[in-house]
């Protein structure tokens, strides 16, 4: 496990609650201490590395906030940023998103085809039976 130094790139990842989408938030280490290390977006970090479940086997923990940590940037972290931002920009969309008539046709005609509707075609074939 190694300290950190001048222009290492770390990231942290946030959510709220388990089903919340992952928040990446990246940064460089512009200055170090004996004992911190100071990220550009201000953010401070003991720069003591410790072992770490929460995304990687490192973590480097904020100071005075011990239970949020920081990672060395890997392939694999900006690989699950960027899908996870994809993940966001398409809830983001469909919040935003005033659907008409024919493009709510559209959109079941597609997820009818992809048998993506599960039990709302059962509950229709129900209706009708009545």
């Amino acid at each position: 496990m190694k300290i950190l130094e001048i222009g290492d790139k770390v990231y942290n990842v946030k959510r709220d609650g388990f089903e919340d989408l992952a928040r990446y938030s990246f940064s460089v280490v512009v200055k170090t201490t004996k004992t911190l290390a100071i990220l550009k977006n201000g953010v401070r970090l003991k720069n003591d590395p410790k072992i770490s479940y929460i995304m990687d086997d490192v973590g480097y923990s904020v100071y005075r906030d011990y239970a949020t940590h920081w990672h060395l940037v890997s392939l694999n972290a900006i690989r699950q940023a960027q899908i996870e931002n994809e993940k966001i920009k398409a809830v983001d969309w469909f919040q935003d998103k005033i659907f008409t008539n024919k493009e709510k046709q559209i959109i079941y005609k597609q997820f009818l085809e992809l048998n993506l509707l599960g039990n709302v075609e059962a509950k229709k074939i129900e209706i009708e039976n009545l």
